[in-house]
């Protein structure tokens, strides 16, 4: 390897010799000398490191200038000097080759960037609406193409200087137009010309030409230059691919995507080896493709716009065909004759990978801020438009299709996962009431379909449980307290599925807390001023042999047990609202009717039965375990007001039943649990509304840099804080104290004894210190003074 040095000074002065007076004698020594350096160079093996020491020298400068020269000012090179282009590229591939000082030299002399302004001019005339025919290019320039992705591919690997050179020129884009260009998915199926030993190089070199350039992406796509802060920040707006270049990924999956060719190719059919090569470059494509459209649709905001957009759009669509996909995409049948080497089996299970993929994708788009207009149409008479019919259709049809057991959507539970995940996220913004309504009434009706044991069962796939308790959170947190399409959902049996579903079980603690919280959340609006629905959630069904525990035994159960402070939070407002819609008809302090006296709907059986479950109601929640559960919410809210209202009132409902008193007494005078969390520092619930015009509406946290409050043993602690409202580390507005007022009179209504007497001795000098400091005070103020003086006179 001795005589790489004047072969690298031969390359040297054939360059002066042409810059003076070209010829294609010198041209020609240009190829063959290079050709030889670039051999030597393939070996890195031997006793001398030949790849720095030609780097020390002037060879690329030389390369980079001879590069320029062959071009002759043109974008591409005259056929003529394809092959001296051919031999340059090939040292300057090897020179680079796992060498960080050669790729700096090459960058430097600006070869790289040469580089891609070749592979740019290559693929101009590529125009991709042309169904992606293959670009038409002789074997010599295909030969030079793969020649200078190498190039680039060498370069790149490893080293982040390069890589932000060429993400600054967008090279990633070219490199996806360049692959595209001359190697379409699936087009070789289509090729019927003759298959001479010349078309048989030219396909190789195409294929070839694809996996090198998905590699130069992967590259450019991981790039991990460590900047300083500075730096980061300026260059983190560089993307490997961007939103123009969706329709050139989408190609493999189009490749995917029926109408399948169901005969192969004339041509490569008589050269086997050659046709399950290109089968098995088409599916890497479809890989890299769906990775990169993943990628890029978690990270580009603009991208999950412009995927939205095209879906109205004349010229084509992204996503249509992303969806296209997601239904019914899948593997060549050319696949059925494949070798064991080819591994069939492996493929079809990466090719569901790439399908969950894609419904990242989707989800992800719908779950974008600002395509909610592009995806559901408000012009298409009531039903939501294109996006959400399919979604819908996902839906029905893999219900139906479950139920029969066979049909094109059997046992594909991942397009039950998209299109609930889909539709819930169109439905918690936004216009959330009204696509809420459009889903839950005719045409779709979907609470019927949702409450199918294919979508909500214990046997349910994890992910589709996931979607579709979102989905219907979403849909009953849109809809206003009482509203007609609640009881719709609790008549189409979605109260009872939830339950029987297992989301509340002990064995899905460890992971399945957001389902579990979706779960609440579902049940928790739609029992809020609907008693009948409580009736579904408080009741165990009678006609069942052992009868199953109740809903609200097991979100109890679940609130004990539970260590997250959103579990417990959220499955005691579902008490509460419970409560709130069974003592709805009552009024504070007066007893609980035992009859009703006058039918506004349905027959005095109708009416007889209704009051027999709202006594059994009334009844399951007259407990030991409801009264605790209530206490310890506001035991351990100090941070929320809200949910110390909503506790309060709670109690003060259950405070005005002669049985329910002692229970709250008691319970407001246990100690709180050593494992209760502390609050956590998050945005409080949603606001609701109470129930008697003796408790106000409760209220949200306001921030406030006031004291610590100090350490709570009883939720009679809490209910002190919340009166002193001084050192508490939010405060408590004049609503929520009045309420803890109300409670008091209750309490002192309906309880004696020594427990009374002592939450007596104990709160009576708050109150008079409170009612002392609020003389001569007028509005709300006035109002919690009058609730003290009212209380004062209660217990004397």
């Amino acid at each position: 390897m001795a005589d790489l040095f004047p072969l690298q000074q031969k390359l040297s002065e054939l360059l002066d010799r042409l810059r003076a007076n070209e010829s294609d004698n010198d041209w020609q020594k240009v190829a063959s000398t290079a050709q030889l350096i670039a051999d030597a160079l393939r070996d890195k093996d031997g006793l001398v490191d030949n790849h720095t020491l030609l780097g020390k020298t002037s060879l690329p400068k030389t390369l980079a200038s001879l590069f320029t020269l062959a071009l002759h000012g043109s974008a591409t090179p005259d056929s003529g000097y394809a092959t001296p282009v051919l031999e340059i590229l090939r040292v300057a591939a090897n020179l680079c080759m796992d060498h960080d000082g050669n790729r700096a030299s090459l960058l430097g002399v600006g070869l790289p960037q040469a580089l891609v302004s070749l592979l740019r001019a290559y693929t101009k005339s590529f125009d991709p609406a042309s169904n992606f025919k293959p670009l038409p290019i002789s074997l010599s320039h295909l030969k030079v193409i793969r020649t200078a992705v190498g190039v680039l591919l060498n370069a790149s690997v490893g080293y982040d200087p390069v890589k932000t050179h060429l993400l600054s020129l967008e090279a990633g884009s070219v490199l996806l137009k360049l692959s595209v260009a001359v190697y379409p998915p699936g087009a070789w199926l289509s090729f019927s010309s003759e298959l001479t030993e010349e078309v048989k190089d030219e396909w190789q070199i195409r294929s070839i030409i694809s996996g090198w350039v998905w590699r130069a992406l992967v590259e450019l796509k991981e790039s991990k230059d460590e900047k300083d802060e500075k730096e980061e920040k300026e260059q983190s707006g560089l993307q490997s691919l961007t939103t123009k270049d969706l329709p050139l990924l989408i190609s493999s999956l189009v490749a995917f995507t029926p109408p399948h060719v169901l005969a192969p190719s004339q041509s490569f059919s008589a050269a086997p080896d050659l046709f399950f090569d290109f089968l098995q470059t088409d599916f890497d494509a479809l890989e890299e493709s769906c990775t990169h459209i993943e990628s890029l649709s978690l990270d580009v905001e603009e991208v999950r716009l412009a995927l939205a957009r095209e879906l109205n759009s004349s010229s084509g669509s992204s996503l249509r065909s992303i969806l296209a996909f997601i239904e019914n995409g899948g593997p060549s049948p050319l696949w059925s004759n494949a070798p064991d080497d080819f591994d069939a089996p492996r493929k079809i299970k990466a090719l569901a990978m790439c399908r969950a993929a894609m419904i990242k994708t989707v989800v992800e788009v719908t779950g974008e801020n600002g395509t909610e207009k592009s995806l559901w149409d408000e012009s298409s008479g009531g039903s939501g438009g294109e996006f959400v019919l399919m979604m819908v259709r996902w839906l029905t049809s893999y219900v139906s299709d479950m139920d029969a057991g066979n049909g094109a959507l059997f046992d594909r539970p991942e397009l039950a996962t998209c299109a609930s995940l889909s539709l819930g996220n169109l439905t918690r913004r936004g216009c959330a009431e009204e696509h809420a309504t459009v889903l839950l009434s005719p045409p779709h009706s979907l609470a019927s379909v949702l409450s199918s044991g294919h979508l909500l069962s214990p046997t349910t796939d994890i992910q589709v449980k996931h979607g579709v308790l979102g989905l219907l959170k979403h849909m009953a947190q849109a809809l206003p307290p009482g509203s007609e399409l609640h009881d719709a959902m609790g008549r189409a049996g979605l109260v009872r599925c939830i339950c029987d579903s297992g989301v509340w079980d002990e064995l899905t603690d460890g992971m399945a807390e957001v389902l579990q919280v979706s779960a609440i959340g579902v049940v928790k609006h739609m029992c809020n001023a609907n008693v009948e629905n409580a009736y579904r959630l408080v009741l165990p069904p009678e006609d069942e042999v052992p009868v199953p525990p109740s809903g609200l035994s097991q979100i109890l159960a679940l609130v004990k047990r539970a260590n997250a402070v959103t579990v417990k939070s959220e499955g005691t407002r579902v008490l509460v609202n419970v409560v709130k819609s069974l003592w709805s008809s009552d009024i504070i302090g007066s007893p609980i009717n035992t009859a009703t006296s006058s039918i506004a709907n349905g027959t005095v059986e109708d009416s007889a039965e209704k009051e027999r479950k709202k006594q059994l109601c009334i009844k399951a929640v007259l407990t030991p375990q409801c009264a605790t559960t209530l206490a310890n919410l506001v035991g351990r809210s100090a941070q929320f007001p809200l949910l110390v209202n909503e506790g309060v009132v709670a109690l003060t409902l259950l405070s005005t039943h002669t049985t329910g008193a002692p229970l709250v007494l008691k319970a407001t005078l246990a100690a709180l649990p050593f494992d209760t969390p502390p609050p956590p520092a998050a945005e409080p619930p949603s606001a609701s509304t109470s129930v008697t015009t003796d408790l106000s509406s409760p209220t949200v946290a306001t921030p406030s840099t006031r004291g610590r409050i100090p350490l709570l043993k009883t939720p009679l602690d809490m209910l002190i804080a919340t009166l002193k409202n001084v050192d508490n580390p939010v405060n408590f507005q004049t609503e929520v104290r009045i309420n803890v007022c109300s409670l008091f009179i209750q309490l002192g209504r309906n309880t004696s004894g020594e427990e009374s007497f002592k939450v007596q001795e104990t709160v009576k000098p708050v109150m008079e210190k409170v009612l002392d400091n609020l003389k001569d005070v007028k509005g709300k103020e006035e109002m919690l003074a009058k609730a003290i003086q009212k209380v004062l006179d209660t217990w004397v």
